[in-house]
């Protein structure tokens, strides 16, 4: 598929990108061949082929919730500049509340 330089202009300023006219020549081309090859890749026959997000099965990765032995709260808190009532004490950072 051919892509002018027109085109590569338009979406480098959609971008917010500048390109020279040699760069945008360049990438005219580029962007030519890798449209060409998708365009290849719709050829494929996908009968019976399912449609899918990762190339293996993927299931839940994450482990079950469970309440797991931590830190006593006293340990978690001995660095923290400041606590107060078995928590972090931070400064207030929102204004009109």
């Amino acid at each position: 598929m051919k892509i002018t330089t027109d085109q590569v202009l338009h979406v480098a300023r959609l971008a917010r990108l500048e390109f020279t006219a040699e760069e945008a020549e360049k990438f005219s081309g580029q962007m030519g061949a890798i449209l060409d090859y998708v365009e290849k890749l719709n050829e494929l026959d996908l009968e019976g082929v399912a449609p899918m997000a990762h190339v293996h099965d993927v299931v839940n990765a994450f482990r079950e919730d469970e309440v797991r032995p931590s830190f006593a709260n006293e340990r978690a808190l001995k660095n923290a500049p400041d606590s107060e009532d078995g928590c972090f004490k931070v400064a207030k950072i929102i204004e009109g509340a």
